[in-house]
């Protein structure tokens, strides 16, 4: 863009300034000497306050710009080193739209045998630092000399940047460790297998010396998983849809494996619905994200299950549909038999709550180890058994009493 005023606002600015590869997709020039209406919409702020006190409607400058002079040309991708240098050029007055025509041309024209700004500082004194050395050429290429105010808190803002370039999240840096902390939770879910547990109940009744453990690992895992979605949720539809093919298998393994883990922090504080009033929205897009690619036919787990004693249960939230089973269960006994609508609800919700396991079952999306003596769901099961009248026949009922789950976990059972 040639002499455009600034048309960015700080979100904009943001999104750009975080993916170095976006800023030279937007080049600015702007005769600094010559044209005022780059600087139009400048809002100065001064350092210690620029990231605090600027309002949310200032207009930001966003990806590269080239300013030029007679003399030559310098350029920044730092937006507040690009905001203080504007407003340091002393412009002429603008002339009609013709001669601004006229002054970019000639720019266009100069480029080609132009060089940016690289050469040797006319200032007297050596320079010994590098990045005083830049920021000072930067000021001479547009004929601002000796200002020593203006290239100290140049420098300074290019330290800034420096600095927040190299806290930038990449979320390929820590691949490797990711594997190793799903690595060090997948050990866990088999030594509470072992245990006729399950991890989820042995995580939730936290009486094993490895939990503490297990609680920096979920919570290094949570805050990876939680920047990998806002970071995708600020880009582009385009690059947001290559992204997830590329990081939804890693995701999805990561919500089916640490989600029922919040899920028994949220019920061992005594919570409720967790899906409506617990879920982390994180949890939420991942499992949005899986479901729009399999629409797509872009990404499909298979569903043809040889072994369920390793499989992880597909529906990440299957232990909060347990645990509010288990309320019901407890709501159920302990209800007036007077209340009729009430147990009425409570019954339905139960019957709704068999028909999803089942569903579950023979879509072999559930992990075996659901049927383990000391599992949160097998205690659901002698609860919701006392309470069913006798004759009560359901293919849930059949497929535990006649303990068809044993054929289930080698993945050998026949399911009409």
């Amino acid at each position: 863009m040639f002499g455009s005023p600034l048309v960015g606002d700080k979100g904009f600015q943001q999104a750009i300034s975080q993916r170095p590869a976006w800023n030279s997709c937007f080049l600015h020039v702007a005769a600094t000497s010559k044209d005022s209406i780059p600087r139009l919409f400048i809002a100065p702020h001064d350092l210690n306050s620029m990231d605090l006190d600027s309002k949310s409607d200032d207009y930001k400058p966003f990806g590269t710009f080239l300013l030029c002079c007679e003399d030559g040309c310098t350029w920044s991708e730092n937006p507040e080193a690009v905001s203080e240098l504007l407003m340091a050029v002393e412009t002429e007055d603008a002339g009609n739209e013709e001669w601004t025509v006229n002054v970019y041309s000639r720019i266009i024209e100069q480029l080609e045998s132009m060089i940016v700004r690289k050469g040797i500082s006319q200032v007297n004194e050596p320079i010994l630092n590098s990045l005083r050395a830049g920021t000072t050429l930067q000021t001479e290429a547009i004929r601002i000399r000796n200002e020593q105010l203006l290239i100290k808190k140049l420098e300074e803002l290019e330290e800034i940047c420096m600095f927040n370039k190299g806290k930038a999240f990449d979320p390929a840096k820590k691949l490797n460790v990711i594997k190793i902390k799903m690595a060090e939770l997948e050990w866990y879910k088999k030594v509470a297998k072992a245990n006729e547990t399950g991890y989820y109940d042995c995580y939730k009744k936290q009486l094993s010396r490895w939990d503490r453990d297990v609680i920096k690992h979920k919570k290094f895992l949570t805050n990876y998983w939680k920047e990998v979605v806002a970071q995708n949720e600020r880009k582009p539809q385009k690059q947001l849809v290559y992204l997830r093919s590329r990081w939804l298998y890693a995701g999805t393994t990561y919500r089916r494996m640490v989600e029922p883990l919040d899920i028994a922090d949220y019920y061992r504080d005594d919570g409720s619905n967790y899906v409506t009033n617990g879920r982390s929205h994180h949890y939420i897009k991942l499992e949005q994200w899986l479901e729009e690619d399999e629409k797509q036919s872009r990404f499909q787990i298979d569903t043809k299950k040889q072994n369920m004693d390793v499989i992880l249960t597909d529906d990440s939230c299957f232990w909060a549909h347990v645990e509010e089973a288990r309320l019901w269960c407890k709501s159920l006994k302990t209800a007036d038999v007077g209340m009729i609508s009430e147990r009425v609800c409570l019954r339905q919700k139960l019957m709704e709550f068999e028909v999803y396991v089942m569903e579950q079952i023979k879509k072999y999306a559930v992990s075996s180890e659901i049927f383990l003596k000391g599992s949160s769901f097998m205690q659901w099961w002698k609860e919701y058994e006392m309470l069913i009248e006798p004759h009560h026949n359901s293919p849930l009922t059949d497929f535990i009493r006649n303990c068809k789950f044993q054929q289930y976990a080698s993945g050998c059972l026949v399911l009409n």
